[in-house]
């Protein structure tokens, strides 16, 4: 029976939200960062922030904590993304994922010494950590499962197990954007726990029907009195910096991350990202809360739906008809055998049959996976400093051109409509407040006749030496950058 949980690298705790419902009990946070440290001290006054990681295992084996039943964590992924340059174990934040497995096995010391099993695992990270170059992943599965050597392997799969002396670990790509959220946001999820545990039974599914295309939705609406429009039914992954780095990431040009309200663009607000995660509306709104701080925390945290979907399946034992055996040979093209008594399978990330008939879902959808809208998730009340600028949307533009990039056709109308209504020169002037970055070198000659675009009619416009004048009811293809 598992009823109580310790916390890692708690963030502002989407684990909390989705199991105590579910009937858990935290015992302890562990978190160091400010404002998600503030978040939990209104939200769950009542559970011990410990602060830094590094001093909890000391305190297991003090036992001036409990030991709980399950402990959950997402060291920091930033050493196993793009973002974060892939440094891996060669960063000290990747380090801290062999400093998770000490308070693993500081806990179950704790737990053998009053006969108490072995405590589930559960951890999260970027997928990236699947191709990680210092084989962070390989050093973190090959220790929970107590191998003499570590498991090398240039890129991992989606969908493994390994079955160790110590423990057995199971681990599964998921996206959430099966899991009721309208966001691409593909996620490692890693279980393990002790020889009488088997996490395949809960992260992997007995396939029994085809799996969904994700659905078309209306791009265009109306809510609560307010035109809407967004220009994809998912949006790209919600990241950690969206709040000062709206338009230097992909979703600037594929409009994702945008919303268009009433005529004008903006950035998604913290509420709607809230909801993007999972949270309850206004979770991260506090007393003179900053946005970015809102929108770095939220960005950090996990998505709720389905760590809830995992914390049911662990309580409820998930497919118990799914067993992997290793002397099944079904499985034998999947299976390597360690040392004799261990063993690691790959499955990819697909649909693997185990047994006769009998296959599994290990892909990044569930079986009965559930579709958000985006209508669900706007809300008329954003404020005004997330709406973009003419000079803004003239910069996603400038910047699609100057690296080549492409967009989405829609957002370019858009973000052209908006430009007009400022002046190229006041436009100019404005946005060399702020250094352009390196590739604003280019001379402009070579931007002319990039962006051909019909212009709104109702603007004046009067072109570059040379070129005929335009009157108000002149509708014309030129490029935004003849305008003057």
């Amino acid at each position: 029976m598992i009823k109580t949980v310790g916390s890692v690298c708690s963030g502002i705790e989407a684990a909390s939200v989705a199991w105590e419902p579910l009937g858990l009990h935290f015992e302890w946070f562990s978190e160091i960062a400010a404002f998600p440290s503030l978040i939990l001290n209104d939200k769950y006054p009542d559970t011990p922030n410990l602060g830094d990681m590094k001093d909890i295992a000391p305190k297991l084996f003090e036992e001036t904590i409990a030991a709980p039943d399950l402990i959950c964590g997402g060291t920091p992924c930033q050493t196993f993304s793009l973002a974060g340059w892939q440094n891996g174990l060669n960063d000290d934040r990747g380090n801290l994922t062999l400093k998770f497995v000490d308070i693993i096995e500081a806990n179950d010391s704790i737990r053998a010494k009053y006969d108490k099993n072995p405590s589930v695992v559960f951890w999260e990270n970027v997928a990236g950590v699947l191709s990680d170059k210092t084989n962070a992943f390989g050093c973190l599965v090959s220790s929970l499962a107590g191998l003499d050597e570590v498991i090398s392997m240039a890129k991992w799969p989606n969908a493994g197990l390994v079955r160790g002396p110590k423990r057995n670990v199971a681990w599964r790509v998921l996206d959430a954007k099966y899991f009721s959220l309208p966001q691409q946001r593909k996620r490692l999820y890693l279980l393990a726990g002790g020889k009488d545990f088997d996490p395949e039974k809960i992260l992997f599914e007995i396939h029994t029907k085809e799996l969904p295309e994700y659905p078309s939705a209306p791009l265009t609406f109306v809510k609560d009195g307010h035109k809407f429009e967004v220009f994809r039914e998912y949006t790209d992954c919600l990241y950690s910096a969206y709040g000062t780095k709206w338009n230097g990431n992909a979703a600037a040009t594929n409009g994702s991350l945008f919303v268009v309200q009433d005529d004008r663009i903006r950035r998604l607000s913290p509420l709607e990202c809230e909801r993007l995660m999972g949270f309850p509306d206004h979770y991260t709104d506090r007393p003179k809360a900053k946005k970015t701080n809102r929108y770095q925390a939220i960005g950090n945290s996990w998505a709720v739906p389905v760590i809830e979907w995992i914390g049911t399946r662990i309580l409820e034992g998930g497919d118990c008809n799914l067993k992997v055996d290793c002397n099944n040979p079904w499985i034998n093209r999947y299976v390597t055998n360690l040392d004799g008594n261990s063993y690691f399978f790959n499955f990819g990330k697909d649909i693997v049959t185990i047994d006769g008939g009998l296959q599994i879902n290990c892909t990044a959808i569930p079986e009965n996976g559930q579709i958000g809208t985006m209508y669900d998730i706007v809300s008329c009340d954003a404020t005004e400093d997330i709406y973009i600028t003419p000079v803004g949307c003239y910069g996603i533009v400038r910047r699609k051109q100057e690296r080549n990039l492409p967009i989405n056709e829609r957002l370019e109308k858009v973000l052209l409509a908006i430009s007009s209504e400022m002046t190229p020169e006041e436009i100019e002037k404005r946005s060399r407040v702020q250094p352009r970055g390196r590739f604003s070198t280019q001379k402009k000659e070579k931007q002319v006749d990039s962006i051909i675009e019909v212009l709104p009619t109702n603007h004046a416009l009067s072109l570059k030496a040379g070129s005929a004048s335009l009157n108000a009811n002149t509708a014309v293809q030129v490029s935004i950058f003849d305008i003057i």
